[in-house]
């Protein structure tokens, strides 16, 4: 049976008229309505914890989103649990941000699909800084370098991949001299 993805216009067309709110726990992933991640209280202690720490890191002139819709391109608008971008909420008025510095997922049943489609869908959207804080592990996974792929989901994937552990430090690179310590990530 064929079958058409949403474009990114004609989601949000149904969010705007109240086909779709906040309870429907939904994103658009390239063309796709998904099912996001439930939230247990580990996890959204580690997004209060991102949030708190990326805030310190970056200052004043950066925005530190909570889970929030992010325009990657016409047929993506995940919602991830935590991005970067320039500005403050009134720069967000008109539309959702479209190129965050970094994003960042708080991830525990969907560590596949985090590192998966997650990171291609935002290697595909050249988004330079992908970080995942792993509450299985209890590590940060970062991913940098977007680069083409053939066996990746979306058609790109990351080139570099360096996990970060408690104890050692992580620096976004959109402020390469913050020094945030694993453990202020995690839970």
């Amino acid at each position: 049976m064929p079958t058409r993805g949403l474009k990114r216009v004609e989601y949000e067309c149904l969010v705007e008229h109240g086909l779709l709110g906040p309870d429907d726990k939904l994103e658009l992933i390239d063309g796709l309505l998904m099912v996001r991640e439930p939230e247990g209280s580990p996890h959204t202690a580690a997004v209060d914890l991102t949030i708190a720490a990326l805030q310190r890191a970056f200052g004043a002139h950066w925005y530190v989103r909570r889970p929030s819709p992010v325009a990657l391109d016409d047929d993506s608008e995940p919602e991830p649990d935590v991005a970067v971008v320039p500005g403050g909420p009134r720069d967000y008025v008109a539309a959702h941000p479209a190129r965050p510095v970094l994003i960042v997922e708080i991830s525990h049943s969907r560590l596949g699909f985090d590192r998966n489609y997650k990171a291609s869908l935002c290697a595909r959207a050249a988004i330079t800084d992908y970080w995942i804080v792993n509450l299985v592990d209890r590590v940060v996974e970062i991913r940098r370098g977007p680069m083409t792929s053939d066996d990746a989901p979306f058609g790109w994937t990351y080139e570099r991949m360096a996990i970060a552990r408690p104890g050692e430090t992580v620096s976004p690179l959109a402020a390469p001299l913050a020094s945030i310590p694993v453990s202020d990530l995690l839970p």
